[in-house]
């Protein structure tokens, strides 16, 4: 065991493990921070596919991205800083890169940089919902790796020496004890639900929109929602109530309710609950362009405009186009 400044240095490289840029005294890029961009831009990747899938420019990816970071970053540190007992509003950007954020105010950030987008561009929410859903569990699956580089979230105390191996168990080196990994656990159960919901939005493109967004809130919820109570107490946000996991039951519930409403609202408009049993049953219909597209496309059809009247003026002269020796000759017959 290492003790004094050296012992205090070390638990904080082991703690807050990144790598060092030689900038002044230092500038530290935590691993913690690594993963979570690196969550980023797998789910930016597999948001862009599901767009081009399913008839949304692909360049509106960027324009999602744009929309949801901000909000969701504000979301995910605002939310750790209210319910938070040892954080204050005052310490939101003072201990910022001392740690503190929720996936939950993340999600909740996020969803209003949706609405944003849509507004924005005119597009139904459900629609892009659907296809944002299977990156954001990616991300949040990957993202749990980053409590693993903190040593964070965590569960009970593992005595039985037989169970402290991982994953089962992780190896909590500021307490010297094995716990059991809930972070692993958590995001094992979120890539399993992540592979759902994207084989879902690329095999299963029928109306409604909102069934990839109901499973997400339903499964999701149901994991934090049960995940929560068990993990050690230093990690449920909320000093008088445990806000994460009331407000993960409140997913799990809105998910429930939101898949029976689109199901049954399809099924007054369109005669099926999926699909529709007259007309087009497509859910990734109408096709979606981009400014620059809408441009190229006005001008493809003033060209083929401009070339019909031009055909037609040639055939009309054709036509017309008597000599006049002949008109002559008709006259003196």
């Amino acid at each position: 065991m290492r003790c004094g400044a050296e012992g205090e240095t070390y638990m904080q490289n082991l703690l807050n493990p990144g790598i060092t840029i030689p900038i002044g005294d230092g500038f530290t890029i935590y691993y913690y921070a690594i993963i979570i961009v690196f969550g980023i831009i797998c789910a930016t990747f597999v948001v862009g596919l599901l767009f081009k899938h399913r008839n949304i420019p692909v360049d509106w990816t960027l324009d999602l991205l744009l929309c949801i970071l901000p909000l969701g970053i504000i979301g995910a540190r605002t939310f750790f800083c209210l319910t938070d007992s040892s954080t204050s509003m005052a310490d939101w950007f003072t201990k910022f890169r001392e740690g503190g954020l929720s996936i939950l105010g993340g999600v909740m950030g996020g969803a209003l940089g949706v609405v944003l987008f849509c507004l924005i561009h005119k597009i139904n929410f459900l629609r892009v919902a659907d296809c944002l859903v299977p990156g954001v569990i990616l991300a949040q699956g990957i993202g749990r790796w980053g409590n693993f580089a903190n040593q964070e979230v965590y569960g009970p105390l593992i005595t039985n020496p037989n169970l402290q191996w991982f994953p089962l168990g992780v190896f909590i080196d500021k307490v010297q004890e094995w716990h059991y990994a809930f972070f692993f656990y958590e995001s094992m159960l979120n890539l399993i639900l992540f592979v759902i919901l994207f084989v879902l939005m690329w095999k299963f493109t029928k109306k409604p929109h909102g069934l990839s967004l109901s499973i997400y809130l339903f499964g999701y919820g149901l994991v934090r929602s049960i995940m929560e109570p068990l993990r050690d107490e230093q990690f449920i946000l909320g000093s008088v109530l445990p806000v994460s996991q009331l407000i993960a039951i409140g997913m799990f519930l809105c998910g429930i309710l939101l898949f029976v409403a689109v199901l049954y609202f399809n099924r007054r408009k369109y005669g099926s609950a999926f699909g529709a049993a007259e007309g087009e049953p497509s859910a990734i219909l109408p096709k979606y362009y981009t400014a620059e597209q809408h441009k190229k496309m006005e001008e493809e059809k003033r060209k083929k405009l401009s070339a019909a009247v031009a055909a037609k003026s040639v055939s009309d002269e054709k036509k017309g186009d008597v000599p006049p020796e002949t008109e002559q000759n008709a006259k003196g017959k």
